[in-house]
């Protein structure tokens, strides 16, 4: 299964849109900024934390920038 097919098959389980090409490579940068500035599980989590504040791939990408200095 690609990325794409697995994230398309578990959105529809979630009762969400998948990702567009855009948020999927803020939310890849996003991930890269946050393991590469901290411990590498911090990645998903960092993700998980900026969708459940409702924040914008893009804009979670520029805080984790930031924040890494």
């Amino acid at each position: 299964m690609t990325r794409d097919e697995w994230l398309a098959r578990f959105a529809k389980e979630l009762g969400a849109a998948p990702p567009g090409p855009d948020e999927i490579d803020a939310l890849l940068d996003l991930a890269a900024a946050a393991a590469h500035a901290s411990e590498r599980q911090a990645a998903p989590l960092s993700c998980w934390l900026a969708a459940r504040a409702g924040v914008a791939p893009s804009d979670a990408l520029d805080i984790a920038r930031r924040i890494a200095g």
